[in-house]
């Protein structure tokens, strides 16, 4: 199957930020989200499917620091969805 992947950004506050990245990690599509504060990035941190919690701990406590600090920033998530291929009917 082909992949095609998009990004898309995003603006929250810090408040939001633990949250919104919490989101982005239970949605299972997202190769990589990049945290940006006026357009330079922050953190950036590769996601894969089928990463367990216990891995996560340490990147969502760093953005719990971060969110800490930030008043607002900027999220950009690259997403991968896979496309079926097409079949020649006969």
């Amino acid at each position: 199957m082909a992949e095609q992947t998009w990004k898309e950004s995003f603006k929250v506050t810090g408040e939001q930020l633990l949250g919104a990245v919490k989101q982005l990690l239970h949605e299972g599509n997202v190769r990589r989200v990049i945290i940006k504060q006026d357009a330079r990035p922050v953190v950036e941190f590769p996601l894969t499917v089928g990463v367990i919690g216990a891995v996560l701990a340490p990147v969502l406590a760093a953005v719990g620091a971060l969110a800490a600090v930030l008043t607002e920033c900027t999220i950009e998530v690259e997403r991968v969805v896979e496309e079926p291929k097409n079949r020649d009917v006969a």
